[in-house]
């Protein structure tokens, strides 16, 4: 059996073809280093600022038998980890009327 290790801070639930499985947030949260820098846009009447991403943090070494669940954003930033995946939240997520998510039927992988 496979360890499954959330580092979200939601629990993440998959749809099975055996019923839900419910993988609740292990207490630690894997993250991008975010530095956000303001930039000129003349003529608008707010500031803008651009996102420059970093390191992810938070993120175990790999471990046999165990994966880890991981935000979209932080596996955008993780390469060659076989051990890593997000929740597919694309258009085969379930969704409930007010369009949020309550469960998915498949995670991604890291490339």
């Amino acid at each position: 059996m496979v360890n499954i290790v959330n580092l979200t801070p939601h629990e993440i639930v998959i749809r099975t073809e055996d019923g839900d499985l419910a993988i609740p947030p292990s207490g630690q949260v894997a993250r991008v280093a975010v530095k956000q820098v303001e930039i000129e846009c003349p003529g608008l009447p707010v500031h803008v600022a651009r996102n420059e991403y970093g390191e992810v943090e938070g993120l175990p070494e790999p471990k046999d038998g165990t994966i880890y669940v991981v935000s979209s954003l932080v596996l955008s930033r993780v390469h060659g980890r076989i051990d890593v995946f997000a929740p597919d939240t694309g258009p085969t997520a379930i969704r409930d009327e007010a369009g949020r998510i309550v469960a998915v039927r498949r995670l991604v992988a890291a490339d």
